[in-house]
C-alpha cells in the first residue's frame, strides 16, 4: 500500500498528485493514469474515503438490513413468514463492515492496476508545486505539475455542542455495535432521515428534530410530506420548525431542549443524541495558504467549470469545493479535472442542481433538478404531472405501493427541469431522467421510449404521459 520514503530526502516528481483518496480523488487518479499521466495519491486514514468506510456504503448495507427488519416485522404474514423473528443488529453491523472493507480493498487494487503510487500519510502543500507527506516520523516530498485537492468535508456541530459517548454524529453511530433504546436525531436531512429509519427498524424509540418547516427541506414539498407520513407510520416522532436551545448530558441520558414551531419550550430525553446538521469543506491543515488558492465566502475552495482553482497548477474536486457534498458528484468532478489536466476538453459537470440525489430509507426519496416551487419561479410556464405508485402493478407485487413519480417540465421547450420520486428503490429510476434532461429530450420524444412490464419504471412513463395530458393507467 505504501511505498518507501524517498532516500536521502530526495523529491519525487509526478505529473499529478492527488490529495485525498475518497470517491473523487481515486477516480481522478485512475482517469489521469488512463490518459498517460504519472500519478501519486495521498491518504492518511480512509482509502476510498468516508463514503466507502463510514458513509455511503456501510450505511446502505445497514439500511438493507433495516428494510428486511421492517418487511419481516410488519408484513411477515403477507409474505408467508410465520413464527417469531429475532433481529440481530450485531450481524447487520458485521455485514456492513465486510461490505465496506471489501470495497476499500478494491481501491488499493485499482491503484495498483493503474500504476498509481500510493502514499500513506498527511499531505500538506509546501508551495504551488510541492506537497510534503508526514507519516509516523517519515517525511516525503512530492513535486507535481498539477495537484488535485480532494480532502472532502467534515461534520458540522451545533454551537456549544461537542461529541461524547452519548452525543455523536453518523461517523460514530455507523460503527456502534448496538442500537440505543432511544435516540434523538437533530437534523432531518438525508442522513438524519436514514438513521431515523435504520434505528427505528431495529427497535429504537426515535425523535427527529428539524429547524426548518419539514423533513428533507431541500426536496420538493410533496416529497417531504410523503416521507414524513411514512416515517410517522413506523413510529418515528417528528418535530419541525424546532430550534434547539440546548443539549445537556448526564451519566445516564441526554436532554435536548428546543422551541417548537409555536415557540413552546420542549424537552426530549434519550439514551443518545445524533447531530446531523450538515458539512463544512475540509480546508484547514493542508497548507493551502502557502499556495495562494482562493476560498469562497463560505470557506470552500473556489473553482471554475473545469475544477481549476485560482492557482494554475492546482485543481479541487468534491466536497471541498462546497458545490454539492455527494460522492457521485465528486467522481464526476474527478473525471473532469483529470481530463482537463491531461489536455482534453471536458464539458464539465454543468448545473449542479441537475445532479441526482437520493435518501435511502424505504420508501426512498430520489430527485434531480428544480422543485415545483423553484420551477414556478424560474420558468414562465410549468407543466407538472404526478403518477401515484398505488396504480403501478410492480409496486403492489413488491408489497410497497407508497409514493409517486412527479415530473416538472418547461412548457415552452417541453423538456424536463425536475423529477421527484418516492417509492421502493426509486433512486434506480433517476438515470433515465437525468440523461433526458442533459440531452434536451422533449416530452414527446420520451413518451415513445418503451418500458418493461411490470416495472416501477412504468411510473416514469405514466408521468411523462401526464405531462402530455394523457395518462394511461390513472
Amino acid at each position: 500500500m505504501t511505498s518507501a520514503p524517498s532516500p536521502g530526502g530526495d523529491v519525487e516528481s509526478f505529473d499529478l498528485v492527488v490529495l485525498g483518496a475518497g470517491p473523487g480523488g481515486y477516480v481522478a487518479a485512475i482517469r489521469a493514469a488512463q490518459l498517460g499521466r504519472s500519478v501519486a495519491i495521498i491518504e492518511r486514514e480512509h482509502w476510498g474515503g468516508v463514503c466507502l468506510n463510514i458513509g455511503c456504503i456501510p450505511t446502505k448495507a445497514l439500511l438493507r438490513n433495516a428494510e428486511l427488519a421492517q418487511l419481516l416485522g410488519r408484513h411477515a404474514a403477507d409474505f408467508g413468514v410465520v413464527g417469531e423473528i429475532d433481529l440481530d443488529y450485531g450481524a447487520a453491523l458485521a455485514r456492513s463492515r465486510d461490505v465496506s472493507d471489501g470495497r476499500a480493498k478494491g481501491v488499493h487494487y485499482l491503484m495498483r492496476k493503474n500504476g498509481i503510487t500510493q502514499v500513506h500519510g498527511h499531505g500538506s502543500f509546501v508551495d504551488d508545486e510541492t506537497i510534503e507527506v508526514q507519516d509516523a516520523g517519515d517525511v516525503r516530498r512530492l513535486r507535481f505539475r498539477h495537484a488535485i485537492v480532494a480532502t472532502g468535508s467534515e461534520v458540522r456541530m451545533l454551537p456549544g455542542v461537542t461529541r461524547s459517548d452519548r452525543v455523536v454524529t453518523y461517523e460514530e453511530q455507523v460503527l456502534a455495535d448496538r442500537v440505543p433504546e432511544s435516540m434523538t436525531i437533530i437534523g432531518a436531512g438525508p442522513i438524519g432521515v436514514e438513521f431515523a429509519y435504520l434505528l427505528r427498524s431495529f427497535g429504537a424509540d426515535v425523535t427527529l428534530v428539524e429547524a426548518l418547516d419539514r423533513v428533507l427541506p431541500l426536496e420538493d414539498a410533496d416529497v417531504s410530506k410523503e416521507i414524513a407520513k411514512q416515517l410517522r407510520r413506523i413510529g418515528i416522532r417528528i418535530a419541525t420548525g424546532a430550534t434547539v436551545t440546548g443539549v445537556e448530558e448526564t451519566a445516564a441520558s441526554v436532554t435536548v431542549r428546543y422551541a417548537d414551531a409555536a415557540g413552546t419550550a420542549v424537552e426530549v430525553v434519550s439514551e443518545r443524541v445524533m447531530v446531523s446538521v450538515g458539512f463544512a469543506p475540509r480546508v484547514a491543515g493542508y497548507g493551502l495558504e502557502r499556495t495562494g488558492v482562493e476560498l469562497t465566502e463560505r470557506g470552500a475552495i473556489a473553482v471554475d467549470a473545469l475544477q481549476r482553482t485560482s492557482v494554475p497548477t492546482i485543481f479541487a474536486i468534491g466536497d471541498v469545493t462546497g458545490l454539492m457534498p455527494l460522492a457521485h458528484v465528486a467522481e464526476a468532478h474527478g473525471v473532469v479535472a483529470a481530463e482537463a489536466i491531461s489536455g482534453l476538453d471536458p464539458a464539465g459537470v454543468g448545473d449542479h442542481r441537475m445532479m441526482p440525489r437520493a435518501t435511502y430509507c424505504q420508501p426512498q426519496a430520489a430527485s434531480f433538478g428544480l422543485t415545483e416551487a423553484q420551477a414556478r419561479d424560474a420558468v414562465d410556464e410549468v407543466l407538472v404531472a404526478t403518477f401515484p405508485l398505488v396504480a403501478n402493478g410492480k409496486a403492489h407485487a413488491l408489497g410497497d405501493s407508497s409514493g409517486f413519480v412527479k415530473l416538472v417540465a418547461d412548457a415552452s421547450s417541453r423538456t424536463l427541469v425536475g423529477g421527484h420520486l418516492v417509492g421502493h428503490d426509486v433512486s434506480e429510476l433517476l438515470p433515465e431522467l437525468t440523461l433526458a434532461q442533459r440531452s434536451g429530450l422533449t416530452i414527446d420524444e420520451l413518451i415513445g421510449n418503451v418500458h418493461a412490464h411490470p416495472t416501477l419504471s412504468e411510473g416514469v412513463q405514466e408521468a411523462l404521459h401526464g405531462l402530455a395530458g394523457h395518462m394511461i393507467n390513472l
